[in-house]
């Protein structure tokens, strides 16, 4: 009768545990990070917010956004009813209740490095970063002193930490830059200290995406310095780059297996006379991390009367067709799935 025992005790240490393979290895959890283009709460879309509620923008997208582990954009306003105008063509500022959209879009944080975080100076940018700290939103890009503002938002998702660092080639110039002890964004115009930044939170974390305001305002490609800039990034650490800034779609490009999305264009933004309707077709970029690697794929969006709206076929379709002219070694199939072109 021991003898039974004993043997029955060896078979049950044998049988491996539920979801632990016999060499011990827990396979991973899919993780599904959206990515989303420009948000601008002021102007049009503000005046759109004061008649339709703070949730109006999101109302048609949301429901995909909420389905994701992490959700992020570009806020590219500041968000304060404080400062002074800065002389340049568009200032914008909006409205602190305005945040409440972004909460109910299921978006957990934002890149603050962009052009228009300082419209409204120092004041207006701080009272920004505690306006989405009320909000619940994290954020990234922009704070009180330089390690701050370079200072990425993190996110643990099914035990992994995500690290989402933002940065800015596009600045109204150095007094926009953070400092040692003076407020400012995160300036992307040298290597340092942003490679550092990315080799550090690469250290730290998981997965390490760049969200960089950079490039030329309704151009189709990017520049020279952009395509040898993302790759110095993905040499330091990085595992995506997503850019903004253009307010129309770019291309894809990979880079040691890694993807960089050169623009994700607008998405909650008011009607551009200069760029006209191409900045008003979008996308939000979806990424699948696995065991097995970092999946894409891409879900057109067309902006219309300031609030992003899900197409029908035939939209889709164009926007495939329009994304495989523009990227370089990137291939998108007719169900939105991206590819690397060995």
């Amino acid at each position: 009768m021991r003898r039974y025992a004993i043997i029955i005790v060896i078979l049950l240490l044998l049988v491996p545990a539920s979801g632990v393979s016999a060499a011990g290895a827990v396979p991973q959890e899919n993780i599904k990070l959206t990515f989303a283009g420009d948000i601008l709460l002021d102007g049009f879309v503000g005046e759109q917010i004061d008649r339709y509620g703070v949730n109006f923008p999101f109302v048609k997208v949301a429901p995909v956004l909420k389905k994701a582990d992490l959700a992020f954009a570009n806020l590219e306003t500041p968000v304060s009813v404080r400062g002074q105008a800065a002389d340049k063509m568009f200032a914008f500022r909006s409205k602190p209740a305005a945040l409440g959209g972004l909460s109910f879009a299921g978006i957990d944080g934002v890149s603050l490095a962009n052009n228009h975080i300082l419209d409204y100076g120092q004041t207006a940018m701080l009272d920004t970063l505690i306006h989405l700290d009320k909000y619940k939103i994290g954020h990234t890009g922009a704070g009180k002193n330089i390690d701050e503002a370079y200072k990425p938002y993190t996110k643990t998702v099914k035990g992994k930490r995500i690290a989402m660092l933002g940065v800015s080639r596009v600045l109204s110039g150095p007094s926009w830059y953070a400092g040692k002890n003076s407020p400012g964004a995160a300036s992307a115009y040298t290597p340092e200290p942003m490679l550092s930044a990315i080799k550090k939170s690469a250290q730290d974390n998981d997965y390490t995406i760049v969200y960089i305001h950079w490039n030329q305002e309704f151009k189709d490609y990017p520049e020279k310095y952009a395509r040898v800039l993302a790759k110095q990034m993905i040499d330091a650490g990085a595992d995506i780059i997503l850019g903004a800034h253009s307010h129309c779609l770019m291309g894809i490009e990979y880079y040691k297996h890694k993807p960089i999305y050169y623009s994700l264009g607008n998405f909650v933004f008011n009607r551009s006379t200069r760029g006209g309707d191409k900045t008003l077709h979008s996308m939000l970029v979806h990424f699948n991390i696995s065991g097995s690697g970092i999946t894409s794929s891409i879900t057109p969006v067309k902006i219309i009367g300031g609030q992003p709206n899900f197409m029908g076929e035939a939209y889709n379709k164009e926007t495939y067709k329009l994304m495989n002219q523009l990227s370089f070694n990137a291939e998108i199939a007719a169900d939105g799935a991206v590819s690397e072109q060995l």
